[in-house]
C-alpha cells in the first residue's frame, strides 16, 4: 500500500489488525499514528518517506518504520499509554537529549511526555505503545526494585535486551500476519494479554542471576511452584492462558524469586515449564477430540500457541509425533 496525502481522510474511518504501507508524506506518518499527539516533518530528499508495518489491538499497537528520508518528530505522549522503543545503533539518531550509538538501547517513554526524535535515513525504529497503568502493575509484580517509582520522564534503559525487543515485535508482527489469513477465530483480548506479557519479559529482566534470600530455602521454593501450578490448572480449565506476570501477581512473589523456585523444583525456567505444560494440555484435548469438529489450529489457540510453525516443531520434538496425527488416531 502507498499512502500519501489523498489517503489521509481514510485513515481515521478504516481499522486494521495489521498494515503495511509505503509512506510518501510527514502528515501520513503521523496520522497512521492517532493515539499519540505527534507532528512529523521531511527533512531529507527523496518521494517515499518510510515503510511502515503497523499491529493495531485497539489499546495496544506496535509501529516499525523504516525510514527512507530524515524527519523530525514532535509531539507528547497521552495520559496512561508509554512506549517501550529502540533504534538501529545510529549516531545521527537523537531521541530528545538521547542518542542511539549503542546497539543495546532501549527507551521508555511513560505517559505526559514531550518529545523530539531526529531520525536520519536508513534507520529503522520500533516501539510498543501500552496501557501504562498494566504495564507498571506488571513491572512492579514482576520486579517491584527496578519499577518501584513511577517514571516521569523519557528513560535510556541499561539493559542488554534491545535483541529481545527487536525480535519480539519482529515475532508478533510476523505471527499477527499470518494470523490475519488464518481461518480460525482471532481474540484480540488474548493477544493483548500476551503482547503484553512478552514485552515486560524484556522490560524487567534482572540484572543478576543469584537467588534472592527469600528464595533461598528448598521449602518455599517448592511452596511456591505448587501454587504456581494450581493456579496453572485452574486459570487453563477455564480457557485462560495464565503469563509470568499473572502466576507472580497471583502468588505473591517476584519473577526472580519464581525462577529460582522452578530451577530447584524442575530445574528449568517458568517460562519453559509452563509451555511443556500448555503442550501437554494441547495433547490431552486433541487424543480425546472429534477430528470432524475440531481442528488443530483452534485447539493450539486456545492453549494460547499463536505462532502456529514453532508450536508443529515443539509439539513433535516432545511428543515424537505431530499434531494432527494425535487428533486422527
Amino acid at each position: 500500500m502507498v499512502l500519501n496525502q489523498q489517503h489521509g481522510d481514510s485513515i481515521a474511518n478504516s481499522r486494521q489488525l495489521l498494515l503495511s504501507a509505503k509512506v510518501e508524506d510527514a502528515s501520513i506518518q503521523a496520522a497512521l499514528q492517532p493515539w499519540i499527539e505527534m507532528e512529523c516533518y521531511q527533512l531529507g530528499r527523496g518521494q517515499q518517506l518510510a515503510q511502515m508495518e503497523i499491529l493495531d489491538l485497539g489499546s495496544q499497537h506496535i509501529v516499525r518504520e523504516s525510514q527512507t528520508a530524515a524527519v523530525q518528530k514532535l509531539g507528547v505522549m497521552p495520559a496512561n499509554l508509554c512506549t517501550l522503543s529502540y533504534c538501529t545503533p545510529d549516531p545521527n539518531f537523537r531521541f530528545s537529549d538521547f542518542a542511539a550509538a549503542e546497539r543495546d538501547t532501549v527507551f521508555f517513554m511513560p505517559a505526559h511526555t514531550e518529545f523530539d526524535i531526529y531520525v536520519p535515513a536508513g534507520a529503522q525504529t520500533a516501539y510498543v505503545c501500552l496501557n501504562q497503568d498494566e504495564f507498571l502493575d506488571g513491572a512492579r509484580t514482576r520486579n517491584p526494585a527496578k519499577w518501584e517509582s513511577t517514571p516521569e520522564q523519557l528513560q535510556q534503559l541499561q539493559t542488554a535486551h534491545q535483541a529481545a525487543l527487536k525480535h519480539a515485535i519482529n515475532l508478533w508482527l510476523n505471527t499477527t500476519s499470518k494470523l490475519s489469513t488464518s481461518s480460525a477465530a482471532v481474540n484480540e483480548s488474548q493477544l493483548r494479554h500476551l503482547l503484553l506479557e512478552s514485552i515486560l519479559q524484556v522490560a524487567t529482566a534482572p540484572s543478576s542471576d543469584e537467588p534472592p534470600a527469600q528464595a533461598s530455602e528448598r521449602a518455599r521454593g517448592f511452596n511456591a511452584c505448587r501454587m504456581a501450578r494450581t493456579f496453572v490448572e485452574a486459570s487453563l480449565a477455564v480457557d485462560v492462558v495464565p503469563t509470568i506476570t499473572d502466576i507472580c501477581r497471583a502468588i505473591g512473589v517476584s519473577e526472580r524469586t519464581l525462577q529460582y523456585a522452578f530451577r530447584t523444583y524442575v530445574d528449568m525456567s517458568p517460562i519453559a515449564y509452563l509451555r511443556l505444560y500448555r503442550l501437554n494440555r494441547v495433547r490431552a484435548t486433541l487424543r480425546t477430540a472429534d477430528p470432524k469438529t475440531t481442528t488443530v489450529t483452534a485447539v493450539a489457540m486456545r492453549f494460547g500457541f499463536l505462532h502456529l510453525g514453532r508450536f508443529a516443531i515443539d509439539y513433535r520434538t516432545l511428543f515424537d509425533e505431530s499434531p494432527s496425527a494425535t487428533l486422527s488416531s
